[in-house]
């Protein structure tokens, strides 16, 4: 029975928050990061797996700094160095934007890294490329629209159509692949990619619209033993108590607040035909985030109300934490921000967020009706009015269009 050990969404250069460490130079964020890491694979040496499967998102973006990489390359000759097979599956953030440039981890298929197999493209393997392990992987890297427009012929002419003849191509390939399989051996997909169904965390790595979705029947399909998912940072599993589990194990730190309330959690996975166990190993030392959200409605004792709105100093000791304050404009004058901080001064970081609460006015030149504007232009008004931050105004105008869109194609009744 192959023991896998299944983790995803590293992301170990995420140093959005914190200081740096005085003795290795790293952003002390990062070293967080590294700590869940370093537990991943002591766990994979100690417990003497058969195979380690990285489901992708080995750094936030595809141009890693040589410290990083250095750091992440340390880890990975570590269970080079045990002899346990790992593959590690290219995921979006690893993937350059253009054709024919390298992607992130591929210094380890260059330097041909003894036990360690870069997976870039669609792949079946068998035993003979698992170092004998009695499996048969069927490996999805994160598959970009234009390497597969290039590569399967797929026509422009229709972009609203591309998306859905990509996941059919995909979901042909792993029909066959499945037909082709041993019958006798277990079979484990992974793959870095959306799947429908899944509830989303609050990473902005995925963005409203822009993702190719694949079917859940996909991962629910009964000829698979185990599906070993990236991309989403919550954990989950997409086929419940049912076979095979079709898992995300989610990011190895919290990554932003739209986390603060997740755990973390990487997969030991015993996987045989027909029947796998598998024990959701909790990544316990990780850092706590704790967000608020206070909406001042009256004037009374505001500087207890937003004192009371937190925890107490030693609960903040070593947290990212963050006050989010709605409160009418004109009580600015009010909010003791200098008591607030003195209050987080033990966390490892504090964010003061303030939304002053103002009414948006939408004006139209004289000359100009409403009636006369798309329902686009509208939205684009209010977005400015409203001041809505530009990334989500953004995101938020690409669902409208996709929403408007789709609602045009609706046959009448």
């Amino acid at each position: 029975m192959p023991k896998i050990l299944h983790f995803a969404d590293a992301h170990i250069d995420m140093a959005n928050y914190g200081r740096h460490d005085p003795q290795t130079g790293l952003p002390l964020r990062v070293m967080d990061f590294l700590k869940s890491l370093d537990t991943i694979v002591n766990t994979a040496i100690e417990e003497q797996v058969d195979l380690v499967i990285f489901a992708g998102d080995a750094y936030k973006d595809r141009n890693p700094a040589p410290t990083f990489q250095r750091e992440w390359g340390r880890r990975i000759i570590r269970l080079s160095k045990a002899g346990i097979p790992t593959i590690l599956l290219v995921g979006n953030h690893d993937l350059a934007p253009s054709l024919g440039r390298a992607h992130a981890v591929e210094e380890f298929s260059t330097l041909e890294v003894p036990h360690v197999r870069v997976v870039d493209r669609p792949t079946f393997l068998k035993p003979d490329d698992l170092e004998g392990i009695p499996l048969q992987i069927l490996a999805l890297p994160w598959i970009s629209r234009s390497g597969l427009l290039a590569n399967l012929g797929i026509r422009l002419e229709d972009p609203a159509e591309i998306y859905t003849q990509i996941e059919e191509r995909v979901s042909e390939l792993v029909d066959r692949w499945l037909e082709r399989a041993d019958p006798a051996l277990p079979v484990v997909l992974t793959a870095h990619a959306s799947v429908q169904g899944a509830t989303y965390g609050g990473e902005r790595s995925v963005m409203l619209g822009g993702d190719l979705v694949l079917p859940g029947s996909l991962v629910r399909d009964p000829r698979l033993d185990y599906v070993a998912l990236g991309h989403i940072h919550k954990p989950q599993d997409l086929n419940g108590n049912g076979h095979p589990p079709a898992i995300y194990p989610g990011s190895i730190e919290r990554v932003d607040f739209g986390e603060a309330a997740d755990q973390k959690f990487f997969i030991i996975a015993h996987v045989e035909r027909g029947v796998t166990h598998v024990d959701w190993r909790e990544l316990k030392e990780i850092r706590p985030f704790i967000d608020v959200y206070l909406r001042l409605d009256t004037q009374e004792d505001i500087t207890n109300q937003l004192n009371d709105a937190l925890p107490d100093s030693d609960q903040l000791e070593n947290t990212i934490s963050r006050l989010v304050l709605d409160y009418p404009r004109d009580w600015e004058a009010l909010i003791d921000e200098t008591s607030l901080r003195q209050r987080a001064a033990n966390a490892f970081e504090f964010h003061l967020v303030k939304r002053p609460r103002i009414e948006a006015r939408i004006r139209l030149p004289e000359d100009q009706a409403f009636s006369s504007l798309t329902h686009l232009e509208l939205l684009d008004r209010y977005w400015r009015a409203t001041h809505t931050d530009v990334d989500s105004f953004e995101d938020l105008t690409a669902l409208a269009k996709d929403i408007i869109e789709d609602a045009k194609e609706e046959p009448s009744n």
